[in-house]
């Protein structure tokens, strides 16, 4: 199911003996767009420091009650190695990150979380190491906190269009499927629509700006989004068809 990033902000997050803390923040991966870390403030136990939570932990998801349960205990996240957050979080640090958990490292592999497309696919106990001794590239810096992305300005074809006000994500890969566009600071209609990250043709990290071949009058007359309304499969063919996308996801091949 798909869901606004927003229903997570916030939410508690449990370990098997007890709270943890409260999401924060979030960390997106910038090249396969998928939420990898939970930026979870954890307080008691944990003597009020940030902790990373990969969806692989996940044990269950109740939206009724805004909490998040885990499958680990409190003393292992809290003995788990520490991220500076105030500067980018490596590649390196992840590899200690995953050596810690015992889990598999999920990139290498052609599926979002390495050999499969769901967190789950990543299980406990099958660490086998890093494939080889961290490079230059192991540093390199490649995710991004949804609360600083969020502001981003849109480029259209035709100059700015909106800026990103949300993340639409799908509850069981963790991908981010839509960037959810306020236009109202460029039109008087008030406005949200809804834009796919891979249609975008470049990011500009330093300007703030992800640009996208996509003309005004399309945004304009595009299916608004109404964050109060479950985003279902019609919905998301019509948006498809609008822009002129044959990739809707879990579509047979050709069809639209």
């Amino acid at each position: 199911m798909l869901r606004s990033l927003r229903d997570l902000d916030r939410c508690s997050v449990n370990a098997t003996d007890g709270d943890v803390g409260d999401v924060a923040d979030f960390l997106l991966d910038d090249e396969r767009w998928t939420i990898r870390y939970l930026v979870v403030k954890a307080g008691g136990f944990f003597s009020w420091r940030e902790v990373l939570i990969s969806p692989a932990f996940f044990k269950e998801v109740d939206w009724s009650t805004r909490r998040i349960h885990l499958g680990l205990t409190r003393e292992k996240i809290e003995k788990s190695p520490s991220a500076d957050l105030d500067k980018p979080v490596s590649r390196q640090f992840e590899i200690d990150y995953y050596s810690y958990y015992r889990y598999p490292l999920y990139w290498g592999s052609a599926g979002i979380w390495g050999a499969g497309a769901y967190p789950a696919s990543l299980s406990p106990g099958m660490w086998s190491g890093a494939p080889h001794a961290p490079s230059e590239a192991a540093w390199d810096v490649h995710l991004r906190s949804a609360k600083e992305v969020t502001g981003y300005h849109i480029h259209g074809s035709e100059g700015d269009i909106g800026h990103v006000a949300d993340f639409i994500v799908d509850d069981e890969t963790w991908e981010v499927r839509y960037l959810a566009i306020d236009t109202s600071h460029w039109w008087a209609a008030d406005k949200n629509v809804l834009i796919a990250p891979h249609w975008a043709t470049s990011v500009d990290w330093s300007k703030r700006e992800v640009h996208v071949d996509l003309g005004r009058e399309a945004i304009k007359s595009s299916p608004p989004w109404d964050s109060s309304r479950v985003i279902d499969r019609d919905y998301e063919a019509r948006l498809y068809h609008h822009f002129g996308r044959a990739d809707l996801p879990g579509a047979p091949p050709g069809s639209r």
